[in-house]
């Protein structure tokens, strides 16, 4: 293989490793105070990490799925650089897409008890629980 194509690779390859979905300080302080009340971090399931990781055998399609109904929009461009990189993208577009779909389900389990009216009322009862 010319090492043009092996360098191009391995930049496409480091760019899509560091674009993961990520959390904020401040979504981290508050999964670790719904911890705390004994709420899981992933308790609200929008997006499957199995069905993602399963999905992004195929060219992409995990990104696809990630992307797809959330505001995580940046899954559609490495979605499509999963699928300008097949079949080697396979190696880590599976790990990645797991990791992504428990990320966003950690982003909606915050957003449910920190915005939702139904979420903040549960919320509340938890605290009580602790006092």
């Amino acid at each position: 293989m010319p090492y043009f194509i092996k360098k191009l690779i391995c930049i496409i390859a480091i760019l899509l490793l560091t674009g993961c979905a990520t959390l904020s300080r401040s979504d981290r302080a508050t999964l670790n105070e719904l911890r705390s009340y004994g709420i899981p971090s992933t308790e609200v399931q929008v997006k499957h990490p199995a069905l993602a990781g399963a999905l992004n055998i195929l060219p992409g399609f995990g990104n696809f799925y990630l992307a797809y109904g959330t505001t995580e929009s940046d899954q559609w461009l490495f979605g499509f650089l999963n699928l300008l990189t097949w079949p080697i993208s396979v190696i880590w577009g599976v790990p990645e897409a797991i990791i992504d779909a428990n990320t966003i389900n950690k982003k909606e389990t915050i957003y449910y008890y920190t915005y939702d009216n139904i979420g903040k009322s549960e919320l509340l009862k938890h605290k009580s629980k602790e006092n």
